[in-house]
């Protein structure tokens, strides 16, 4: 591994967001999922968690389509929403989804700095109503089109660039880990790199 490789993975990890998360209910489209990854990585975002009740598994997550973010994440995924949340609920303090409905908030009205996670539902029937009572809000984000949604890579991206800016006006990118250290060593094993944090 080249010293700038080395330094391009460190500055990666000091960039993490252990309190920030996603999660995608019964999305389908596979174009969809590697876009959302491509963002989650971009943010920060290490760990997100993908929930299908609905649907089949995924078998993979293409590399090809997600330029190889799918290899920079860890991946949880659940077929039970109630397994699924309980994992949630051991790390994050709010979970909101996005949902069109009559106490939806603005997605600028959240506040996203705490720890949280944020849900996004099927392309076509949105958050699943079980899912939807874990949740402790639901927001939406302010539109004045026509048609009233976005694709969901889409809706993703925008919510999770209000979270980093949000976060860069709050210090969590400052370039000082946040990750726990057990958490840390074991990315710094995985991605190949000999830099671990001491306990």
């Amino acid at each position: 591994m080249t010293p700038e490789r080395k330094a391009r993975i460190k500055s990666v990890l000091s960039h993490r967001q252990p309190d920030l998360t996603i999660v995608m209910e019964n999305v389908h489209d596979p174009h969809n999922i590697a876009a959302v990854m491509r963002t989650c990585d971009a943010v920060g975002i290490q760990e997100i968690f993908v929930l299908n009740t609905q649907i089949a598994m995924h078998k993979q997550f293409g590399k090809k389509s997600s330029a190889s973010a799918a290899g920079w994440l860890t991946i949880h995924e659940f077929d039970n929403t109630e397994a699924c949340i309980k994992a949630i609920r051991q790390r994050y303090a709010k979970i909101y989804a996005t949902h069109l409905g009559e106490q939806a908030h603005s997605l600028y009205d959240l506040k996203l700095t705490e720890p949280v996670a944020l849900v996004f539902g099927n392309e076509h029937a949105g958050v699943t109503a079980e899912c939807l009572s874990h949740c402790d809000g639901n927001f939406i984000i302010p539109q004045v089109g026509m048609v009233q949604s976005l694709n969901i890579s889409v809706a993703c991206a925008v919510t999770l660039y209000e979270a980093f800016r949000q976060r860069q006006i709050a210090g969590y990118y400052t370039g000082v880990t946040r990750l726990p250290v057990e958490q840390y060593n074991v990315l710094v094993e995985k991605w190949g790199i000999e830099d671990n944090m001491l306990e």
